[in-house]
């Protein structure tokens, strides 16, 4: 009996000094993120076959390299979002004869590369009110992009665009940030044309 009562003991001294540190709830969520306000600004530049709209926020980086090879001659670019530390880079393609299919069957393979991490792919055939035809697809799950599109006018002229961040793919914590770059992809294919 008087070991059951000094092991009671003991265990309501341990209790008692184990527990004086103070209760802090964490808080639930992700930290509100602070976005720019939308504004948009023209790139139109000599050398390039095409024109479109894109963030005041945003950066156009034209040195971009593909496996060691400088793209600058072949229209190709980045559009860099600094604070947001997202780049959405953009390919463009003459098309030869009998290339087109093989073009758009590319374009699907690429979005197909994310199976693996994938929750679900879904594309969106589209026509924008200049006579732009393209896809846009959305990739849903810890992806390293969410967003991928291609433009084209079938005979000419292939654009490609895919969004990804400069960071660890995480769905729920990129949820605001490809919400709010999504607008800006929507704006840029809306705004697009050949020239």
């Amino acid at each position: 009996m008087c070991k059951l009562v000094f092991v009671l003991m003991g265990l309501g001294l341990l209790l008692s000094v184990a527990c004086n540190t103070p209760y802090t709830p964490k808080s639930k969520g992700y930290a509100a993120m602070q976005f720019p306000k939308k504004s948009y600004q023209s790139f139109n530049i000599a050398g390039y076959p095409y024109a479109f709209e894109y963030p005041t926020y945003a950066q156009i980086n034209k040195e971009v390299n593909y496996f060691g090879s400088s793209k600058k001659e072949d229209a190709w670019l980045n559009i860099d979002f600094p604070i947001q530390h997202a780049t959405i880079y953009i390919s463009y393609k003459d098309i030869q004869p009998h290339q087109f299919d093989t073009m758009v069957r590319d374009a699907y393979t690429f979005v197909n590369n994310h199976n693996n991490k994938a929750s679900f792919i879904s594309d969106s055939v589209f026509t924008t009110d200049n006579g732009i035809k393209g896809v846009f697809f959305h990739i849903g799950g810890d992806v390293a992009t969410s967003y991928q599109f291609f433009l084209t006018d079938s005979a000419k002229h292939f654009f490609r665009g895919a969004l990804y961040f400069n960071t660890t793919p995480n769905e729920d914590s990129l949820a605001p940030m490809n919400a709010f770059i999504f607008k800006d992809l929507t704006h840029l294919v809306n705004s697009f044309r050949w020239k």
